[in-house]
């Protein structure tokens, strides 16, 4: 028994585990729904700052690196500040830089606020995920796990709609300060019903990798840029994009050798050796860039050239929350049922048949084709 890990000690929470779950299930959702809430409301952000719409996506992908960024390292955190204390801290965090976004008053400030606010949002899901897995026992942990991939696979795809409703109704400040409420709600519920199990208080925090960090940091920010105004530039012929494409491929090749190397690395890239969890981050980056892609995308194309206000593309964007939800049921009452990897062969031949259908649209589709 002295070489069972500290990890599988037995151990309940003292509430019950769905308080628990609520409580980092709502920090969560918020998170992901910030991914993109503010799709819609581009536009808006762009006429009231005095910018064209090319520079408000920045207003989206600052928020996704600095998330990107600030993930890898919530484990050590996790260890170094108590897991507790760190998801409090995320949230409040995320709050305060929800409202920092609503009072911007140029386009700077709104950047840095949303990289504020993907810092602190960055940890929440991971974080969510390991609570969620320590709190259920063995048996409920399937049921768990579905509740709250659920509500991350919901959360961007209502986005659009909720951020519609708000920036027509109100203005798109509202987009951000709805965050405050519901960051209060999630910081009280986690301090009333959130306890660390005891074995994390003998674990070891360990060195943090920040030349990992550092690295990670320098292609994936450098790779966001060029993507982003790579179309404005002309792509390689500007000398600027050919400097970024260079530091971004110096930086993967760094970052590659760092973490295969270093005994502590901030992303562990040895597990990739285990072909089933390889193949699974392969169709997760997949389906995470077309949903995303699409969903950046769509509103655009719905207001710019199709007229749409804010709320009529949110609407016309919801029934793919409806879908999901639905597709999340079936998928946990089929999976004890279908060999898993048959269905996630419909499930990527589904999604695949219906882009190439959506990259067919011209300018005299009208709502129903698209929903």
């Amino acid at each position: 028994m002295a070489d069972q890990p500290q990890t599988e000690q037995p151990w309940k929470p003292s509430v019950n585990p769905w308080l628990i779950a609520a409580s980092v299930m709502l920090a969560t959702f918020m998170e992901v729904l910030d991914t993109s809430v503010a799709n819609v409301s581009l536009n808006y952000i762009a006429g009231s700052l005095a910018v064209s719409n090319d520079e408000a996506t920045w207003v989206l992908t600052s928020y996704l690196v600095s998330n990107a960024v600030v993930l890898p390292a919530s484990g050590w955190l996790s260890r170094t500040f108590g897991r507790k204390r760190f998801l409090i801290t995320c949230i409040v965090i995320f709050t305060v830089a929800s409202v920092l976004c609503g009072v911007a008053n140029s386009l700077g400030a709104l950047v840095l606020a949303r990289i504020l606010q993907g810092a602190g949002g960055g940890a929440l899901q991971p974080v969510a995920q390991a609570v969620m897995l320590e709190t259920f026992p063995r048996e409920k942990r399937g049921v768990a796990m579905s509740v709250y991939a659920m509500g991350v696979v919901v959360a961007p795809i209502l986005g659009p709609t909720l951020g519609g409703w708000l920036t027509d109704n109100y203005s798109w400040r509202w987009v951000f300060y709805i965050n405050l409420p519901i960051g209060i709600l999630a910081v009280l519920m986690c301090i009333r019903f959130l306890e660390d199990p005891p074995y994390l208080k003998n674990v070891k925090a360990g060195r943090i990798d920040f030349w990992g960090i550092g690295f990670l940091a320098l292609w994936i920010g450098c790779l966001q840029v060029m993507l982003d105004k790579g179309q404005d530039d002309d792509w390689f012929s500007s000398h600027f994009i050919r400097w970024l494409a260079v530091f971004a491929v110096i930086g993967f090749i760094l970052f590659l050798a760092r973490e295969l190397q270093t005994p502590d690395p901030i992303v562990n890239l040895r597990v990739l050796k285990d072909r089933n969890l390889a193949i699974g981050v392969i169709l997760n980056l997949s389906v995470g860039a077309v949903l995303y892609a699409t969903t950046a995308v769509i509103p655009q194309y719905l207001q710019l050239l199709l007229g749409y206000t804010s709320y009529e593309a949110g609407l016309v964007m919801s029934p793919r929350g409806i879908g999901a939800v639905i597709g999340s049921i079936v998928a946990g009452r089929m999976l004890s049922k279908l060999d898993g990897r048959l269905w996630m062969a419909q499930g990527a031949g589904v999604l695949g048949l219906t882009m190439f259908l959506l990259g067919g649209v011209d300018l005299a589709i009208s709502p129903a084709n698209i929903i």
